[in-house]
């Protein structure tokens, strides 16, 4: 009995053994877990302390979308703006030099148009006279039939007559006809060379203009350019957008002179050969009025030599 009794107690004891055994078993983990706990307190702290540090970037970021936005503003506000590239709207932006030269053109070119709508009645009006009066003296045997036969008209011819009528008379009694036709040729001469002179008032302007004109306009040209790469460099930029509108204000006087000067040479060539025409049937009046003269002087010397052989 006593012995049961003790290995009762004895298996008592290893069992309280091994259940405090255990037991401590048990507790050691949180203890591991509470002498680790420092260093995850010390590990969130830093994570903690990083965290901002990683979430920096993001102002930075923000700092240069405002500074990029800033930017596009300043750029948008020193833009130039788009001017209108008509040709109105360029000569009211032009230079006060540049406006000179475009309204002399302008005037230029208004001049030769109206000398062209001049000329081209005066000269067909004048051919057309003087077309009438040769075929009205056609038939005329002396001078004083085409002074009749041409009435009150007025014109080259009418006065080629009446200056042969006045040598013929001047030179009553005087017996060298080659003396009296000299002298009348001389008169056809001064009347012809009149002529000639009135038929070609204002070819000498259009011929200026043409020659000209171009030149006039290429200074205004050079000007405007000029005064664009001023421009340029005060607004230190070579963007096009602010190039170009002086430039084409510049080359706006070059195309004016052009057009100043185009018609001016062309309407000058086509006078040219109409005064030329003009001026073949002038020589030819002369030569009838000197025919004229001719047969007056011839029959009045046989009419002297019939009554002297009477």
């Amino acid at each position: 009995m006593k012995f049961r009794t003790v290995l009762k107690t004895l298996g008592i004891l290893a069992g309280m053994t091994l259940a405090s055994a255990s037991l401590a078993q048990q507790q050691q983990p949180p203890a591991a877990s509470s002498a680790q706990s420092p260093q995850a307190a010390s590990s969130a702290t830093t994570a903690a302390t990083q965290a901002p540090v990683l979430a920096s970037p993001a102002p930075v970021r923000q700092s240069e979308d405002d500074a990029a936005a800033d930017s596009a503003r300043s750029l948008k506000s020193t833009a130039p703006i788009q001017r209108e590239l008509s040709p109105w709207s360029m000569f009211l932006s032009a230079d006060v030099i540049v406006k000179g030269v475009m309204i002399g053109l302008a005037f230029a070119s208004l001049v030769t148009w109206t000398i062209f709508i001049a000329k081209m009645f005066e000269l067909s009006v004048a051919r057309r006279k003087l077309s009438a009066s040769l075929k009205g003296i056609a038939e005329s045997r002396s001078l004083a039939e085409a002074q009749f036969a041409l009435g009150a008209r007025t014109g080259v011819l009418s006065a080629l007559i009446a200056a042969a009528i006045y040598e013929a008379r001047l030179s009553a009694g005087i017996s060298s006809d080659s003396g009296i036709k000299e002298r009348a040729a001389s008169s056809f001469a001064e009347i012809a060379r009149a002529e000639a002179r009135r038929i070609r008032l204002g070819m000498g302007l259009l011929a200026t203009v043409g020659a000209t004109s171009p030149f006039v306009g290429l200074f205004g040209t050079v000007w405007g350019i000029m005064n664009s790469f001023i421009g340029i460099s005060k607004a230190q930029t070579t963007n096009l957008a602010v190039v170009a509108p002086g430039i084409a204000e510049a080359l706006l006087a070059t195309a004016i002179g052009l057009v100043a000067a185009i018609p001016a040479v062309i309407i000058y060539n086509h006078f040219a050969r109409v005064t030329k025409t003009y001026l073949e049937l002038v020589s030819r009046a002369s030569g009838a009025a000197g025919r004229l003269l001719s047969r007056d002087l011839d029959r009045g010397h046989g009419a002297g030599h019939m009554r002297a052989a009477e």
